[in-house]
C-alpha cells in the first residue's frame, strides 16, 4: 500500500492569530530585550526552584518517579536533583519538575493561574545539560516560556481553571514547549509546531489536588515541552495555530477565548515581573489567610484559649482549590484553609515542611481550632485578598486583612528572603559549603558558559540525610 501523503498544516482565520504572534515574540526575543529587573527576578526563580526541588526530591512521589525512570533506562545524561543518578532529558524534566511541585512551595503567577517556573525551568535545564548550553541562553529561553505560559493563561482563564483544568499542567505544557523551542533556536514554523505538539498533549485535573498527581502535572508539562520541541526539531508537524483554531486548545478547554488578554502588555512589559514567591509551604490561596492569622496572633488582646469563632472571607474560587475541611495527612493539610489558619493562629511555623504531617493534621487541639473557622466565599472577590475576624469568649473582635497578590518592590529584600529559604531547605541535603556555592551559582547562573556545573552541585553529596 502506498504511503499516505502528509497533509499540510491547516491555518485558521481567527483574528488576531494568537499562535503566530506568540511565535514571533518567542523567536524574536533577545537578551537585550529583557530589562535588568526582570533578569534579576529570573535569578530569584532559579534559586527558589533549586531549593524546593532539593527538598521535594525526598518525597515518596519523587522516589517513585525516579525509580520508574531508572527502571525504564535510556540515554543517561541529565541530572536528577538531590540524587547521584542520571537519566534521559525527558525523564529528568518529568522527575525534577514533579519534585519541585511536590511540596507546593513553588512560585505563582495569577496571569497563568498556576505555577510557571516548575514547568519551564526543569525542561530547560534538562535540555541545556544534554546540549551543553550556557546560562544566558537558558535565561532568555526561560523568559520566552514564562511569558508564553502567562499569555496563554490569560487567554483561557478564568473559565479554563473554573472548569477543573489545572493550568500548571495544561498551559504549563505550552510554556515549557516555547522555552525549549527557544533554547534549541527553532525557526518560526518549528516553534509553531512545537506549541501544537504541546497543546495536543496538555491535560491535568484539579480534582487531583491533595494527591501525588498534582506534582505529576508539573512533571508531565515539563516532559511535554521537551518532547514537543525535540520532535519539532526533527521535522514532526502539527497545526500551526493550535491555540486559537476551531477545536483547538482554547476552544476545547475554555468556555471563553480572550485573544486580547493574551496579547495585552503586562505592567513593565513582562509577566515575570509579577512573579510571586511562597514563604508558606501550602497552596498559595491559603497565604493571605495565614498572614491574617499571624497578624491577629500578634495583637495584644489575642489569647488562643479564648477563641470562640474565626470568620474568614475570601474569593469563592478558593472553595474548589484549597477547601479540604478535615485533612487527614500533610499533603491534604496544604489544601485546607481552615487548618492552615489554625496553624498560624497557634503560632506553628507554616514555612516548616514538618508542619504538614499527619500528626499535625489530626492533633486534637488544632482540629478543635480548625473547626472554629467559618468561611464566607464571596463571588467576584479579589482572589488573593482575605479578611479574618476572631471573636473571643469575652466579647472581643480582632480583625485583619491581607492581599498576597502584590509582587515585591524591593528585589534586594526578596533576594535575602529567598536565600534564607534556600538554606533552610538545602540544609538537610547538602553540606553548608556546598549549599553556599550552589546558592551563589544559582544567583549567577546566567554568567555560566555551560549549565552543567550548576546541576552538578544539585546532586546529593555525602552529607545527605
Amino acid at each position: 500500500m502506498a504511503a499516505l501523503a502528509e497533509p499540510a498544516p491547516v491555518l485558521s482565520t481567527a483574528e488576531p492569530p494568537v499562535t503566530a504572534e506568540l511565535v514571533r515574540r518567542i523567536v524574536d526575543l533577545g537578551l537585550g530585550d529583557i530589562p535588568e529587573r526582570a533578569r534579576e527576578v529570573v535569578r530569584h526563580c532559579v534559586l527558589d526552584w533549586v531549593a524546593i526541588t532539593l527538598a521535594g526530591a525526598r518525597e515518596p512521589l519523587s522516589r517513585i518517579l525516579r525509580d520508574e525512570a531508572i527502571a525504564e533506562g535510556g540515554h543517561a545524561v541529565a541530572t536528577v536533583i538531590g540524587h547521584r543518578g542520571r537519566i534521559s532529558p525527558r525523564q529528568a524534566a518529568l522527575v525534577n519538575a514533579a519534585a519541585s511541585h511536590a511540596l507546593d512551595f513553588d512560585d505563582v503567577n495569577f496571569a497563568l493561574s498556576g505555577h510557571p517556573t516548575v514547568t519551564v525551568l526543569p525542561a530547560l535545564l534538562a535540555l541545556a545539560e544534554a546540549r551543553r548550553i550556557g546560562g544566558a541562553q537558558v535565561q532568555v529561553a526561560f523568559v520566552a516560556g514564562y511569558e508564553t505560559a502567562c499569555r496563554v493563561g490569560a487567554m483561557v482563564n478564568p473559565s479554563h481553571y473554573s472548569r477543573g483544568f489545572h493550568s500548571t499542567a495544561t498551559v504549563g505544557s505550552l510554556g515549557a514547549a516555547a522555552a525549549c523551542a527557544k533554547l534549541l533556536a527553532l525557526d518560526p514554523q518549528q516553534t509553531a509546531y512545537a506549541l501544537g505538539i504541546a497543546a495536543t498533549q496538555a491535560a491535568g485535573l484539579k480534582s487531583m489536588f491533595g494527591t501525588m498527581c498534582k506534582p505529576l502535572h508539573a512533571g508531565k508539562a515539563a516532559e511535554n515541552g521537551v518532547l514537543a520541541a525535540t520532535l519539532a526539531e526533527r521535522g514532526f508537524t502539527a497545526r500551526a495555530d493550535a491555540i486559537e483554531c476551531p477545536q483547538g486548545f482554547a476552544a476545547t478547554l475554555a468556555e471563553e477565548m480572550r485573544p486580547e488578554a493574551a496579547l495585552a502588555e503586562p505592567p513593565g512589559g513582562f509577566h515575570v515581573l509579577a512573579n510571586l514567591f511562597k514563604y508558606h509551604a501550602a497552596c498559595y490561596l491559603t497565604h493571605a489567610p495565614i498572614e491574617c492569622a499571624a497578624a491577629i496572633r500578634e495583637m495584644p488582646d489575642f489569647d488562643l484559649t479564648n477563641v470562640r469563632r474565626i470568620g474568614l472571607r475570601l474569593d469563592s474560587g478558593a472553595s474548589r482549590v484549597c477547601n479540604i475541611a478535615a485533612p487527614r495527612n500533610g499533603l491534604e493539610a496544604k489544601f485546607s484553609l481552615r487548618l492552615t489558619a489554625a496553624f498560624a493562629l497557634a503560632g506553628i511555623d507554616t514555612a516548616d515542611l514538618a508542619t504538614y504531617s499527619e500528626t499535625k493534621a489530626t492533633d486534637p487541639l488544632l482540629v478543635s481550632l480548625r473547626d472554629k473557622v467559618e468561611i464566607e466565599f464571596v463571588p467576584n472577590w479579589p482572589h488573593t485578598l482575605a479578611e479574618m475576624t476572631v471573636e473571643t469568649t469575652d466579647g472581643k473582635r480582632l480583625a485583619a486583612r491581607h492581599d498576597s497578590g502584590v509582587p515585591a518592590t524591593d528585589l534586594g529584600r526578596q533576594r535575602e528572603r529567598l536565600t534564607t529559604k534556600f538554606h533552610s531547605l538545602a540544609a538537610p541535603i547538602l553540606s553548608p559549603g556546598r549549599a553556599a556555592r550552589l546558592a551563589e551559582m544559582a544567583l549567577g547562573f546566567d554568567r555560566l558558559g555551560d549549565i552543567r556545573p550548576l546541576l552538578a552541585l544539585c546532586a546529593a553529596d555525602s552529607s545527605s540525610a
